[in-house]
């Protein structure tokens, strides 16, 4: 991911994440890992991305911290390592009931795609339909909305979302909070515990 990242975030450029004042390292690590995502397009499977201390890196692993472009003056704190596709056909949450960090992980992240509607919408929503019926149903919405989610949580409780709507697709315009889309970050928690 370091080659994408380093052009996407070259310093001075305006959608630079790495340079945010008042951003944490984990919405740092969010932003940087949503920019990624956006360099590869829509209507891609899940992803899965390991968060380890940039610092704890260099220091156990000089070698693999330079591959990632990690330099003594990278200040990011967190470096987010994409991990192996998920596989195919496996429902998300099942998959992620099968995941086991190993101590040199702080934290995770995820980026899936969905669609979103509006405030409002339940009480249109059809009565007594199967999951295959409302996911039509939301398919076919007038109002639903394309969305980029990549959720980012550590081992200590801390999450955070970039939420990018399709329609939006500037880095400007992500959405950021860490209470967005709770059962996914609740989720990840998980995968700790």
């Amino acid at each position: 991911m370091s080659d994408a990242s380093n052009a996407l975030n070259s310093p001075g450029s305006p959608d630079d994440v790495s340079k945010l004042p008042a951003a944490t390292p984990l919405t740092r690590a969010a932003l940087e890992i949503d920019e990624y995502a956006a360099t590869l397009g829509w209507d891609l499977p899940a992803r899965l991305f390991a968060l380890v201390d940039s610092t704890a890196l260099r220091k156990a692993d000089p070698k693999i911290a330079a591959q990632l472009g990690l330099g003594d003056d990278d200040t990011s704190g967190l470096t987010p390592v994409e991990q192996d596709e998920l596989p195919a056909g496996m429902e998300l949450d099942k998959f992620l009931g099968t995941i086991a960090w190993p101590d040199a992980v702080v934290g995770c992240a995820l980026v899936v795609e969905r669609l979103m509607l509006p405030p409002g919408s339940e009480q249109t929503r059809p009565r007594n339909a199967s999951d295959a019926q409302l996911a039509e149903w939301v398919a076919n919405h007038p109002k639903r909305e394309e969305v980029r989610i990549t959720a980012a949580v550590l081992r200590n409780g801390k999450k955070e979302i970039a939420l990018r709507l399709r329609s939006k697709d500037v880095a400007r315009e992500v959405l950021t909070g860490p209470d967005l889309v709770p059962g996914l970050t609740a989720a990840l928690l998980a995968t700790f515990s």
